[in-house]
């Protein structure tokens, strides 16, 4: 469903990744592991055409859609779950997921299938986005996103900030996207037991470079986990 090959960006004139080529199936649930400065964010932009590629193919369900704009690359099928979730605050959650169907040229008819899917979000639709708490938001920014009815997420940092029994829900969530749905799913993410519990396969990013791959049941192993990514499992 994704083939990226020799990929290269970054910011003006400064490269953050170099050459980068991994491919990811359909419903294919990818972890992207690697410190902070590393080029995981990097690489989720150039992919959903935030950052311009200065080198390399990007392939997305059968088209090339390296030169593609954002908006092109969304209405094929490509969604994004930013860092920082990105909601608009001052809308409600029910807006801001209204805003989000009608940005891929959808109606209202979806927002339902999103609710069945994130049934937390049922009971606060009228409630300010900028009050919900860190966890709701990352729930919202999910729920935008698949207002758009998307094939591939690419899901970026998102426990960050966020509380231990919100985690364990956006884990079940996650697993019942890809279980009954078929999303496929690119996670970038530092938590390693995150990432463990919902990959199939974990690529490792290191200083804008892939640098291999580790089996997702061998993320506890500290000292496996050192050499790899030079970060404790624990």
């Amino acid at each position: 469903m994704l083939d990226i090959r020799g990929l290269s960006s970054g910011y003006h004139k400064i490269p953050i990744i170099f050459g980068v080529s991994f491919q990811v199936a359909a419903g294919e649930f990818v972890g992207i592991l690697g410190h902070n400065g590393m080029g995981k964010t990097t690489l989720l932009r150039t992919i959903v055409g935030q950052l311009p590629a200065t080198a390399g193919a990007i392939r997305f369900a059968g088209s090339d859609i390296a030169h593609a704009p954002t908006h092109r690359r969304a209405r094929l099928g490509l969604g994004y779950v930013p860092q920082g979730r990105q909601i608009f605050p001052g809308l409600s959650v029910l807006d801001n997921m209204r805003m989000a169907a009608a940005s891929a040229g959808l109606g209202d008819s979806v927002l339902d299938g999103v609710l069945d899917a994130l049934p937390r979000l049922r009971s606060i639709l009228g409630r300010p986005g900028g009050v919900l708490s860190g966890g709701e938001q990352q729930i919202l920014a999910l729920a935008r996103c698949l207002c758009a009815e998307p094939k591939l997420i690419l899901l970026d940092e998102p426990t960050e900030g966020i509380q231990p029994s919100i985690i364990e829900e956006i884990i079940e969530i996650l697993q019942r996207l890809k279980g009954e749905r078929g999303v496929t799913i690119v996670l970038v993410e530092q938590n390693l037991d995150f990432i463990r519990r919902l990959s199939d396969r974990v690529l490792i990013i290191q200083k804008g470079r892939m640098t291999g791959e580790i089996p997702p049941d061998h993320l506890g192993d500290d000292e496996l986990v050192a050499e790899f990514v030079g970060m404790s499992a624990h």
